[in-house]
């Protein structure tokens, strides 16, 4: 077997949500999980969703799990559906996600009937977190590197806590590859704004973190 990446999530609080409006979200997040999938075909990218608020996700190559699971975070808080009504800037949905890295084997038929190191990982965290209230999370086999990252996202999560929807937003671009003026071309608005945006999401503190993650990653799950 081989280091594999598992990325566990769930709505945070679902049973709050009007029922239209986690449709809404879930039908999106699907189209954004086939659009990953896509994205990162030759990488061996593999989502589902289940249990109507629940999602897991297989990426073959560790290196890119934390700015998919981010990628993933602030597709959702950047969402407004349509089926609400409101002004707030304050995103209308939140979720956890738990990653686990280490030998699995998996059906990429069904994720959720796969087993392994990785899976028990993800999925113990995530229910872990759900006591904890902490929303991103990191375990492997390795003592050290789940005790650099429980700091690390605990950082993180301040971070993302005060994300705005349109903070949000623009992470969502910028994890995409994109650029402030093609990021103000596609939404709108001008490249100022994008600036101003970027700097109040904390992404100079967020490509820290990634750069940091992916050197860790690297060096012992590749």
């Amino acid at each position: 077997m081989k280091n594999l990446t598992v990325i566990s999530g769930d709505f945070i609080n679902s049973s709050q949500y009007e029922t239209n409006l986690l449709k809404s979200i879930l039908k999106h997040l699907k189209a954004e999980f086939t659009m990953i999938e896509n994205q990162l075909s030759a990488e061996g990218v593999h989502f589902s969703i289940y249990r109507g608020d629940s999602f897991q996700g297989v990426l073959e190559n560790p290196v890119r799990a934390l700015s998919v699971a981010l990628q993933i975070k602030a597709f959702v808080n950047k969402t407004v559906s349509k089926a609400v009504q409101t002004k707030s800037k304050t995103p209308i949905a939140d979720i956890r996600i738990s990653i686990g890295i280490g030998e699995a084997d998996y059906d990429k038929t069904s994720i959720t009937e796969s087993n392994g190191a990785a899976f028990h990982f993800s999925g113990r965290t995530l229910d872990k977190m759900k006591l904890e209230g902490s929303k991103m999370a990191l375990t492997t086999a390795n003592k050290e590197i789940n005790a650099e990252f429980l700091v690390s996202f605990a950082f993180l999560d301040a971070i993302t806590n005060r994300w705005s929807t349109a903070s949000a937003e623009v992470v969502y671009y910028l994890l995409k590859g994109y650029t402030e003026q093609q990021i103000a071309n596609e939404i709108g608005r001008s490249q100022a704004a994008i600036n101003l945006r970027k700097k109040a999401a904390g992404w100079e503190e967020i490509q820290l973190l990634l750069k940091r993650y992916e050197q860790v990653a690297k060096k012992y799950f590749v």
